[in-house]
């Protein structure tokens, strides 16, 4: 019916089969003028009301601009438009012409074609002009037509020209040139459509990101991509190559978008929460004392009150612990509104979703078209009748097929991996925003940690599944179709197949469970030694200096063995999985060729059925192992999930509890109030009330714990006001008690995001004693502050947040005990410049709080704190006269300061790390520029430690006294070196270097046994191949049972061999990869151990603890991995191409070329890939540290109202990292791309090389060429991912080896052993002995000589700086001598063993260092002494009533840095050590401010008692500890300057009495003693 009115309306045949059953087929000229039109112009019709809307629109960008692509783009249109218009002409001229024919009229296809046209480039006319007005640089649609209309115009113009061939002559002149000329034209507009216009106000925008100037095609192969890909191949990219964010990709629109979701989403949550919260606290209400409506002020309506009874209940009934337990656990996690998280991110990024879904299901379909057209194809070539063209025509749908897959599975993974970004984003963002308003009752419950780790790890997991988030449903789909399809060409025997991959599922399921058992195990002693390693580095000192290094080696290598063995079994189960997936393809089509031939006699297996079969299962595999992955890590988000709901949903802090009225005429004022640091705590302070005028300083004072710092916190609004009201007029600036410093310059940390006005800074940093300070840091007021200030003293650090404070010109100045942390001389200097009535801020509101006496007469009012009530109120005369608390507290704290005034006047210079350097006595002219090396090893001995960092060394950037000429930084002025960051691609030796550590034979067998492996699989295949040919042989006859039998027999041994040799492969590889671990590991440490001192004091321990850690993880897991998958990759590539080339030998010829493109792509891949990677890691760090700067800082940052600033600086690092992330996402499509491109043509050249060999070739290895054709595509794909995954993680080995390679000490034992009783005397001699931390340093020691006797107690003296601890570092050799030497009982030190000397030495260290593990270890080491003489120095040492006391005795847990003792108890177990060596030379640096006088006399007296007979030489910091020594050392600038008895040095009056003098020490007092 249809078909013969298109007849009419064509005016000739429409359909006759008998024009495709020729070998040279053509389609009807009416399918061309019909069909073959309306496809193009149907297709743009559809599209061209979204163009035409833009005409109405206002114009986006300046419309006077014509670009001439644009004027081409038209030009070309008009022309097609004549064309049309010419067509309908010469219809009408024959038609109604003078010379027309009436009995024939063309038929009406003649009239609505032209016409059609006609419409269509009016329509494209305008399109191209609204496409202009948007603003668009190109249009998918239009070029899409264009596409569809050259590729149908091709029929016509071949049927034209043969029909001019055949013919000899042209019969419609005008019609034939006519199509010619619009053909031509069509081409043109199509090339025109794929270039970008780009208007010239966007041209700066696309140089920064060009992806914005993308044209259709560029966007759908990344093309646009090249020029980074290129210039990352040149040389190493760097951050500043990186290109901006789309406007869509960055962190503010993200955030924006997201918290405009979130909002109503989170609303509705806690309404639904309250809800559930009021039936509950109705069923506790009998119980609850108070109803939760009165608490319904805040958001939280109710929440704390009922929790908090459930918990009272909880805690009455102490009894069934268990049972409670669970319950409580319950009521845990139901405990916060829930379940709006995942709705919020679907809202917000439910367009991407969708799209990527489209594509995601477009290439399922596909992937399901391609073992059907393998499957025309292969009874193409078995059917020798039938013509070639349709070979042909299989090869280019293959090809075209495959094509589109590869296009739509880029732009699916290009979604999901943007949206898996986006997603990171959102949540980083939003956490980010929440810890800056989140109130104390949240911030309690988690630690800085904690907080850091949403962001870190809990974002990155909901990353890592929003990538795959579609195979939730993309999975059971395919498998389902795949089955489908299986069932259609096999029957039921498919289920067989499908048995056995169902059965490996619970069994993978197994093993994956028993590996995370061994996974946990593994990580216990991994935890344990990087414990020991940590202490090991920390103390790296001690170790050396007590050459106690073999024994901690043994501990460290015992745990690394256990850790070797549990990899080891781990390495096996991993095999043993290996086994089985490796296996299962072939198991799976054993079972199921083997069932289907044996089911019936009629069951042959033919090349069509087995090969699209094997496709088919091939695509199965993947959904099957996708899917318990995925499962896996989403159930491991979901935990995740609840922790992001818990913490964003959290209370906000109340901003109304500090009141803004300007009507009070107090600056501050605190009417009745009681503050809580819990919603429904006890108020810690309770009735304040306190008027502060504007203008007067105020000081704060009471006993520890009084209550001070909350009345701080509370002023700032951190604390709930359980009744009253805070009113403050004017903005806040807040020093805290712990300095906060951030991680920036110094100049940033003191403007804090003012503006920076040169006077007023100078000022600032004059008034905070800073001057001297900016002269010591290597940049001045430039100089890069480390994390946590970690390159500032305590006292700099409180002076700079001081000067941030004064810098702000606050009204108000709330100053919690600023001026604890400095020495008394700079608080009494700050007090006077910036807090006190003639300092800077003079005009200022300012509270302070204080412990400082001296200050107190200063201030205008005092306030007296007891137990968080103000006991007292007035100025110093009243109060003191009052006799009150105030006069209590004065008592307590003038004793103890008289008591340290003493001490502190001889230690003060040294102890504060030379804050201020006083003027004229310390800068001689002639002490050269030191370097900051020596300096920090000088310092180590006046530093005061702060007790809790144990043993943290303190570095600090600083250079001395900055001489005229210092400006051109020496070599080795830079304390720290910058960490290499290995760039370009890894040599071949470092691989050479793993196998070595692997072993030769074992990477021989390997490497074999894998071949055969391949060779196996391929056997296989063959035999499949071969099998399939019996269908052709014994057709329409019996099928032999025998025949049959070894068929199936064969096929499944070669099977069965395949996974053994996997098998036995993984095997061999663990093993071999093991034992290189243990290798790599054990000469990394055996060097470490053996390195001078001097590396460590110029590497950050982390440095050192990241080779142990991140790059022997690598070494032990990745490497192996990734090493053997690229193996099988590798040779899985090669059996493919052996396959293809034994079928169709001329494909031999495509591929060298093929080769070529795909090496080129993967190296320019390599390149670019591995920098971003790097870059990507560099750029995530800040984010995370300025995240843990600000939860560390918040209450600054809330009391300076910065929070915006914040936000704004966290949006741009973390739009730093998706600058090098998104790029990274883009280069694997890129690559992909590429490859599938190369992959698609080698299907494409394997299936058309079949067609053209027809003849000679047989059906089944066509089949099977072709079916590992179709598969290569994916290897390809991962062997470029594996080479750049292999290069990547290879460079461990490089950084691990580097650390193999570094410079030892020298030898522990040499042959020169000393006589075994040395040394007897204990006499020490220097001989013109110079020395120097590092040879390109200037020298510390100018050329010492002396000579001390035996058992003289010889004092050594000096100011910071001079040399004291130097002298102790050349005894041990822990510096060697640059000329001269030392002896000791005429033995020159420098000719023994290191061991040897330092066994026979004895040294009580400054700082005592302990390790974890038992008291006796921490004595005893290497098990040398006897319980008995152990228990005897602790007895010595007054620990023994402590030790026995204690439940394990010796066996007594040290915790990591001896936390559980106090220091007064580490350092009179270091007494013990030196007691239990008892060698006849000691060494004792004196602790400085660790120790109380208690155990101070404790060590003297037993030093004196127990060594009378030896020789002592103690490095003295207080003067009064050495007044009794036989003589005294008095160096200054690395030389002896005095070297006497005390009296005699007292008489002399030269720098020794300069020095007793400054301590209070005098002739008489000295005799008194």
């Amino acid at each position: 019916m249809c078909a013969a009115a298109l007849e009419e309306y064509c005016g000739s045949i429409f359909w006759n089969a008998s024009y495709l059953e020729r070998p040279d087929p053509d389609l009807p000229v009416c399918v061309e003028q019909t069909v073959l039109v309306w496809i193009p112009l149907g297709f743009l019709w559809l599209f061209v009301p979204w163009h035409l809307v833009a005409l109405f629109r206002r114009p986006k960008v300046n419309t006077k601009h014509l670009s001439k692509l644009y004027i081409c783009k038209q030009l070309v249109v008009s022309l097609l438009f004549l064309t049309a218009i010419a067509h309908l002409g010469v219809t009408l001229g024959e038609d109604f012409g003078p010379n027309s024919d009436q009995s024939s009229t063309n038929a009406g296809v003649y009239y609505a074609n032209p016409v059609l046209f006609a419409v269509t480039w009016i329509l494209v006319l305008l399109c191209h002009e609204g496409l202009r007005r948007e603003g668009a640089i190109d249009s998918a649609s239009l070029f899409l037509f264009w596409l569809l209309l050259v590729v149908c115009d091709i029929f016509p113009f071949q049927t034209l020209l043969r029909e001019a061939l055949r013919l000899g002559e042209v019969r419609d002149v005008p019609r034939f040139s006519l199509f010619y000329i619009s053909f031509g034209l069509e081409l043109i507009a199509l090339v025109l459509s794929t270039v970008a216009d780009i208007p010239p106000e966007a041209k700066d925008f696309i140089k920064k990101n060009p992806e914005a100037g993308a044209p259709f095609l560029s966007r759908i192969t990344f093309n646009w991509l090249n020029s980074m890909v290129l210039k990352g191949y040149k040389q190493p990219l760097v951050q500043e190559d990186m290109w901006d964010l789309n406007e869509s990709d960055s962190t503010a629109f993200i955030n924006e978008r997201f918290q405009h979701f979130m909002k109503p989403e989170l609303d509705a949550a806690r309404v639904r929460f309250q809800n559930k919260m009021k039936k509950k606290s109705a069923k506790t209400r009998d119980s609850a004392q108070e109803d939760p409506q009165q608490n319904g002020l805040s958001s939280g309506l109710g929440k704390g009150v009922s929790q908090d009874v459930l918990m009272m209940e909880e805690r009455g009934k102490k009894e069934d612990e268990k049972k409670k337990k669970k319950k409580d656990k319950k009521k845990e996690e139901e405990n916060y509104p829930n379940s709006w998280l995942i709705p919020t991110l679907y809202k917000t990024f439910k367009w991407i979703l969708i799209e990527s879904a489209f594509f995601k299901l477009v290439q399922d379909v596909l992937t399901f078209v391609s073992p059907q057209l393998l499957k025309l194809m292969v009874s193409f070539t078995q059917d020798k009748s039938r013509h070639v063209w349709e070979g042909y025509l299989y090869a280019v749908l293959l090809m075209v097929v495959a094509l589109l897959q590869s296009l739509t599975l880029q732009q699916y993974f290009q979604r999901c991996f943007v949206l898996g970004m986006k997603v990171r984003t959102a949540l980083m963002a939003a956490v980010y925003k929440k810890a800056l308003v989140v109130s104390n009752d949240t911030r309690k419950e988690s630690t800085v940690g904690e907080t850091v780790n949403l962001m870190s790890a809990d974002a990155q997991r909901f990353n890592d599944v929003t990538n795959f988030i579609h195979l939730l449903w993309s999975c059971p789909l395919q498998i389902i179709i795949s089955i489908v399809f299986l069932w259609l060409e096999l029957g039921p025997s498919v289920l067989a197949g499908l048995g056995v991959m169902v059965l490996l599922v619970p069994i993978n399921g197994f093993l994956a469970t028993k590996a995370r058992k061994i996974q946990i195990e593994n990580m216990k002693f991994k935890d344990k030694r990087m414990k020991i390693m940590n202490e090991l580095l920390n103390g790296v000192k001690i170790l050396k200096l007590y050459a106690w290094e073999p024994s901690f080696q043994k501990q460290v290598e015992d745990i690394r063995g256990e850790e070797l063995k549990v990899m080891k079994k781990f390495a096996y189960l991993t095999s043993v999985s290996t086994f089985i997936f490796s296996s299962a393809p072939a198991l799976v089509s054993l079972a199921t060729f083997a069932v289907f031939v044996s089911v019936s006699k009629d069951n042959v297996l033919t090349a069509e059925k087995a090969f699209t079969s094997i496709s088919l299962f091939n695509i199965l595999r993947f959904p099957l192992a996708m899917l318990p992955m995925l499962i896996a890590s989403i159930v491991q988000t979901a935990v995740s999930k609840k922790r992001l709901e818990k913490f964003l949903a959290g209370e906000d802090i109340d901003s109304d509890i500090v009141r803004q009225d300007p009507s009070f005429n107090t600056a501050v004022s605190v009417c009745d109030g009681s503050f809580a640091w819990e919603k429904d705590a006890k108020p810690l302070l309770k009735d304040v009330n306190l008027d502060i005028k504007p203008g007067q300083l105020v000081a704060v004072v009471g006993a520890v714990g009084s209550g001070k710092s909350s009345l701080m916190s509370a002023l700032l609004g951190e604390m709930y006001s359980t009744k009253g009201f805070i009113n403050i007029q004017g903005s806040l600036a807040f020093v805290p008690q712990q300095a906060w410093i951030q991680n920036a310059t110094l100049r940033d940390n003191i403007l804090f995001g003012s503006p920076h006005e040169e006077k007023r800074f100078k000022d600032v940093i004059q008034a905070c004693a800073l001057a001297p300070d900016l002269e010591l840091l290597p940049g001045g007021d430039l100089t890069e502050i480390g994390e946590k200030g970690i390159n500032l003293s305590g006292g700099q650090k409180q002076r700079v947040s001081l000067a941030r404070a004064t810098y702000s010109q606050a009204d108000i100045y709330l100053l919690d005990d600023p001026l604890s942390a400095v020495d008394s001389h700079v608080g009494k200097h700050l007090f006077e410049k910036v807090i006190g009535p003639s300092g800077i801020l003079k005009n200022k509101t300012r509270i302070l709080v204080t412990h400082g006496i001296s200050f107190l007469p200063y201030v205008d009012e005092i306030v007296v704190l007891e137990n968080g009530v103000i006991s007292e109120i007035g100025s110093y005369k009243n109060l003191r006269a009052s006799g009150g608390a105030f006069s209590k507290f004065l008592d307590t704290y003038a004793t103890e300061q008289s008591n340290q005034r003493n001490s502190e006047t001889g230690e003060g210079q040294d102890a504060e790390d030379f804050d201020l350097i006083p003027d004229g006595d310390d800068a001689q002219p002639d002490s050269a520029l030191e370097d900051t090396v020596s300096l920090t090893l000088k310092r180590e001995n006046s530093i005061r430690r702060s007790q809790r960092n144990g043993s943290v060394r303190l570095r600090r950037n600083t250079s001395v006294k900055k001489s005229e000429n210092a400006d051109e930084q020496k070599k080795g002025q830079k304390l720290i070196e910058k960490e290499t960051m290995e760039t370009g691609q890894v040599k071949l030796a470092v691989f050479l270097q793993y196998l070595r550590a692997m072993g030769w034979g074992y990477s021989a067998m390997v490497f074999v046994i894998y071949f055969i492996q391949t060779a196996a699989f391929v056997g296989q295949n063959l035999w499949l191949s071969d099998w399939t040919g019996d269908s052709v042989e014994y057709y329409n006859t019996t099928y032999p049972s025998w025949k049959r039998d070894t068929r199936v027999g064969v096929f499944g041994a070669l099977g069965v061999a395949q996974g053994l040799f996997v098998f036995l492969g993984t095997l061999l590889l663990a093993n071999a990869s093991v034992d290189a671990s243990r290798i790599l590991h054990s000469k990394l440490l055996n060097n470490i151990l053996r390195v001078p001192m001097v590396f460590f004091d110029t590497t950050p321990i982390g440095r050192v603890v990241n080779r142990f850690a991140k790059d022997i993880f690598t070494i032990d897991e990745a490497i192996p991995n990734s090493f053997r998958s690229w193996l099988l990759c590798f040779l899985g590539v090669l059996g493919t191409l052996f396959v293809i080339c034994l079928a169709t030998p001329f494909f031999a010829i495509v591929i060298i070329p093929l080769a070529v493109i795909y090496f080129f792509v993967q190296r320019f891949y390599v390149a670019t890939s591995r920098q971003l990677r790097r870059l990507d890691s560099v750029s995530r760090s800040p984010i995370y540290s300025h995240f843990g700067e600000t939860v560390s800082g918040l209450s600054v940052i809330r009391a300076y109202k910065h929070q915006d600033r914040f936000l704004k600086h966290n949006e741009v690092t973390i739009d730093e990292n998706l600058k090098s992330v998104y790029p990274w996402i883009v280069s694997n499509r890129w690559l992909a791309i590429r490859l599938e491109f190369v992959g698609n043509l080698v299907v494409f050249f394997s299936a058309l090389f079949a067609v053209i060999s027809r003849d000679s070739i047989d059906s089944g290895l066509v089949g099977l060429s072709i079916s590992y054709a179709l598969n290569v595509t994916q290897t390809l794909n991962w062997l470029v991912r594996m080479t750049s995954e292999l290069e990547t993680n290879i460079v461990a080995v490089e950084r691990v080896s580097e650390y193999t390679e570094l410079e030892n000490e020298a030898d522990w034992v040499t042959d020169t052993r000393p006589p075994q009783q040395w040394p007897e005397a204990g006499r020490v001699q220097f001989e013109n002995y110079k020395v120097r931390y590092r040879p390109e340093l200037d020298l510390v020691l100018h050329g010492i000589t002396c000579d001390i006797d035996s058992t003289e107690k010889i004092g050594i003296v000096g100011r910071t700086g001079a040399g004291k601890s130097s002298l102790t570092n050349c005894l041990f050799r822990i510096i060697e001598a640059a000329e001269g030497c030392i002896r000791i009982d005429d033995v020159d030190i420098s000719k023994i063993g290191l061991h040897d000397l330092r066994n026979r030495l004895t040294i009580i260290p400054q700082d005592p260092v302990l390790f974890s593990g038992s008291l006796r270890m921490n004595l005893d080491p290497f098990d040398k002494f006897s319980d008995e003489e152990i228990w005897r120095v602790l007895e010595l040492s007054h620990l023994k009533s402590y030790v026995s006391g204690l439940q394990e005795g010796l066996q007594h847990e040290v915790a990591e840095g001896g936390e559980n003792l106090s220091v007064g108890q580490r350092q009179l177990l270091c007494l013990a050590r030196a007691l239990l060596r008892k060698s006849r030379i000691l060494i004792l640096d004196e602790a400085t401010a660790a120790v109380d006088l208690e155990t101070d006399n404790l060590i003297q007296n037993t030093i004196r008692k127990e060594f009378s007979d030896c020789t002592v030489l103690t490095i003295a910091h207080r003067l009064h500890s050495i007044m009794d020594s036989s003589r005294v050392m008095v160096l200054d600038a690395g030389k002896i300057v005095e070297f006497d008895s005390p009296s005699n040095l007292l008489e002399k009056e030269g720098h020794f009495y300069a020095m007793a003098k400054d301590a209070g020490i005098t002739l008489e007092s000295n005799t008194h003693l």
